[in-house]
């Protein structure tokens, strides 16, 4: 009875052990999500990093062209992953409501640097002393990042902008100024209370009577309450001016929706709004 005993645990042994050989010897790879290009920019005079996610099917020797999203705070660790992950989804064949597109991830060096324009409040230019300068940033998707995407891939005339907090009060600013720069904006929960909201007197860049596609403006808000500006702003209710302001221009060629999430707030609405955003503005 020992002996059996014995050789029973002996072949339980071998056998895990046969497993544990087996799973070690198994072949892993890793999971590419997309690719990671680096450019020099002239105009920011800095190397800058932009991550790439190519649809399921794109070949460099194909012909197809796509729909490219430009995607402000584009880092890995800020909304790359979960706003691809968004694209992928609804292009899925028995979903259909984007068409299988190009995302471009525009990561971050100095944020407030970059999606600021110069403040009169002179609290905040002693707290943020870095910004001020949009206006290089948008030099720098005009100039830089959108020429290096329609060289490198196959981009077709459809692009949008995404931009969430201080990437919505850029996005808003390129909105305002160069509406053509994009056929699409995403703006969420912006940042309107920067120099205590100036951006809403902003006018409306005026739009071609002739434009072959019109533009498409997505602006959601979550529960949100006061802001930090000085003095404080409520995040909804200038997010519903800039709404209104847009519908007020009275563009036949602009259309803009306005979404209020109840509830989300600032940190938790960027996929639900981005997610609403891709059903409202493909319906």
């Amino acid at each position: 009875m020992r002996q059996l005993f014995l050789l029973i645990t002996f072949g339980l042994c071998c056998f895990e052990a046969f497993c544990q050989s087996k799973s070690t010897d198994s072949k892993s790879k890793p999971f590419i999500l997309g690719e990671i290009d680096e450019i020099e920019s002239s105009i920011l005079h800095e190397k800058r990093t932009l991550n790439v996610y190519l649809p399921e099917g794109y070949k460099a020797a194909d012909t197809t062209k796509y729909p490219v999203v430009y995607l402000l705070d584009g880092g890995a660790d800020e909304d790359f992953i979960h706003i691809v992950g968004l694209y992928q989804f609804n292009s899925f064949p028995w979903i259909n409501r984007v068409p299988p597109s190009i995302v471009v991830g525009i990561t971050n060096s100095d944020r407030l640097r970059d999606m600021t324009f110069p403040t009169a409040d002179s609290v905040a230019a002693k707290k943020f002393p870095t910004a001020g300068h949009s206006d290089k940033f948008i030099q720098f998707i005009e100039r830089e990042v959108q020429p290096y995407i329609e060289r490198k891939f196959r981009p077709n005339s459809n692009k949008t902008l995404i931009g969430e907090s201080l990437g919505g009060l850029v996005a808003t600013e390129i909105l305002l100024k160069k509406s053509t720069l994009f056929s699409q904006y995403i703006i969420v929960s912006p940042s309107l209370w920067w120099n205590n909201g100036s951006l809403l007197n902003q006018p409306v860049a005026p739009l071609e009577e002739n434009l072959l596609k019109g533009i498409k403006v997505y602006i959601g808000v979550g529960k949100e309450g006061l802001t930090s500006g000085n003095p404080p702003r409520v995040m909804e209710v200038d997010a519903n001016l800039l709404a209104d302001k847009l519908k007020n221009s009275k563009s036949k060629n602009l259309t803009v929706y306005f979404d209020y999430l109840p509830a989300e707030n600032h940190a938790t609405i960027m996929h639900q709004a981005v997610f609403n955003a891709l059903r409202l503005l493909n319906p």
